[in-house]
């Protein structure tokens, strides 16, 4: 796993500024947060950390490498998304199996691995079932095994539990903060969710209008917020 460093990074379409300057440290292993209401920023940023936008002036390092201008493919992380990017006409274990084929990954390790990601996220039941017929957090199990399997630098999450009922969501919630001290893996999480953000993030950096604002842990941002924004959109109940 590894360190993900942004350095002055912004970015602009034509008028309109998405993320302005932000400077974030996010530590190998950490389970980091980006919180905010929708259009706050916080995609934006996780879309140029992952490669699929390219910033308008700043640096990316992940693991002291400047990543700024590289290519998705070339960064050795995995993106999980909130509508679940499986392929409808593979069975669990070939959706599982696909990236390590990909890689020309030998047969047996193939196994090997598929084997160990259903039991860690409890899906060896369903490796023969096809992924269509499956319930929403059965889905999501899936597309984030798909994405741990190959083993990347980093994990980036698009609101992956958004579509999910709240009965899921809560047990995704605990699912996923139990997978993350299993594999301690580096993972930025986006989030308009502050439930969600204070149950699962080692660190929290809370947006809005395309700038960070504070950027700490889940009690300090709620014990000491630093603005009243922070301290309305944390709060439960709000101020």
């Amino acid at each position: 796993m590894a360190e993900i460093r942004l350095q002055n990074l912004h970015k602009r379409f034509d008028d309109f500024v998405a993320v302005r300057n932000t400077n974030l440290t996010i530590r190998d292993g950490e389970f980091f947060v980006l919180l905010g209401p929708s259009g706050c920023g916080k995609t934006t940023t996780l879309r140029m950390i992952a490669g699929l936008e390219i910033p308008t002036s700043g640096q990316i390092l992940l693991a002291g490498d400047d990543v700024t201008f590289l290519r998705a493919r070339q960064r050795d992380i995995a993106f999980v998304f909130q509508l679940f990017a499986l392929y409808p006409h593979m069975n669990v274990w070939n959706n599982l199996a696909f990236p390590l084929k990909s890689q020309g990954v030998a047969r047996s390790e193939i196994k090997q691995r598929v084997q160990e990601i259903a039991r860690m996220l409890r899906i060896e039941h369903l490796l023969k079932s096809s992924v269509g017929g499956l319930a929403g957090g059965d889905r999501q199990r899936v597309a984030l095994g798909r994405a741990i399997i190959r083993r990347p630098q980093a994990f980036l999450m698009d609101e992956p539990l958004g579509t999910l009922d709240t009965e899921f969501r809560e047990l995704m919630c605990e699912e996923l903060r139990q997978l993350h001290e299993r594999i301690n893996a580096t993972t930025v999480y986006v989030t308009h969710d502050q439930i969600e953000a204070m149950a699962m993030a080692d660190t929290i950096a809370v947006m809005d209008q395309g700038e960070v604002l504070q950027a700490a842990s889940p009690s300090d941002i709620y014990r000491r917020p630093v603005s009243k924004f922070v301290a309305s959109f944390i709060g439960s109940p709000a101020m």
